[in-house]
């Protein structure tokens, strides 16, 4: 055991040693590999991968740290391999970091200004956007929201027609209105403002969704597999009220669920650090 890392620390001091522009490059891309490779399995929830991927980076760095006879590029090769894996099988989410970089802040200059809301303004908003929910899925009247963090693509706010209005109950079921020349798009909520209405989504290419979802449904999911962002989800069919997060649906939402999920969305102005709007 000692003799193995006494060679451990043998080959430390000759790489050191010997460094060079080269060696600080293949570092870090080291670095920028392992981060995002941690950050797509940490959003996963994939804690049982995250551990295996660890282990045998700190492995390979072992081995390749106590053979002198391995070239440099050898300590990449396993990372970079297990990363190309890794983005294979969370396509999507490399897809929706891909596509966020093109992602536009719509904003007006009072917008920008003012980024929350006080608790009761943020108390409002919420209980506007539920009733809405509520009162469309009465009804049956179908209706697409998504809630964004500046991060919707700048080509679907084009694609409908921009807003900057306050939220109420009032506007977002006027929108929804199967007559209203809105109706059949997505509307884009950003912070406290409807951002935009008519929006064109990107339909989801999973097979294997429930026949019964429609149009709407593979849009608010297609959507939330290319931004990182939340589809609220109302069926002219049935009325049933949908939560699309990450590709994954939730059907079925009461106002507990949908209390939770725009909790955790306004959560920063909940929590009494959000300003008083003008």
């Amino acid at each position: 055991m000692k003799e193995f890392f006494d060679k451990v620390a043998a080959a430390s001091k000759a790489a050191f040693t010997g460094f060079n522009f080269i060696d600080a490059l293949e570092i870090l891309l080291f670095a920028l590999v392992f981060y995002y490779v941690f950050k797509i399995l940490k959003n996963s929830n994939a804690k049982g991968v995250i551990a295996v991927f660890v282990i045998f980076t700190l492995a390979t760095g072992i081995v390749f740290m106590g053979n002198e006879d391995l070239p440099g590029y050898a300590f990449l090769i396993f990372p970079i391999v297990f990363a190309a894996a890794v983005m294979i099988i969370f396509n999507v989410e490399v897809k929706r970091d891909i596509l966020s970089l093109g992602a536009t802040k719509f904003l007006s200059k009072e917008q920008d200004k003012q980024t929350h809301l006080s608790r009761v303004d943020a108390e409002r908003t919420i209980a506007d956007i539920i009733r809405a929910l509520q009162n469309m899925s009465k009804d049956n009247i179908g209706a697409l929201i998504i809630l964004s963090n500046d991060n919707i693509p700048r080509q679907v706010l084009e694609s409908g027609v921009i807003m900057d209005a306050y939220i109420s109950s009032q506007l977002i079921e006027g929108i929804f209105f199967p007559k209203a020349p809105l109706h059949d798009g997505a509307m884009v909520i950003n912070n406290y403002k409807i951002q935009a209405a008519g929006c064109f989504l990107p339909l989801t290419q999973n097979a294997n969704l429930p026949k019964e979802l429609g149009t709407r449904h593979r849009a608010g999911i297609g959507i939330t597999e290319t931004s990182n962002v939340i589809a609220l989800i109302v069926s002219e069919e049935t009325g049933i009220i949908t939560i699309a997060q990450r590709g994954k649906i939730s059907r079925y939402a009461d106002y507990d669920l949908l209390r939770k999920t725009l909790g955790e969305y306004y959560w920063k102005d909940l929590s009494g650090d959000g300003r008083k709007r003008a």
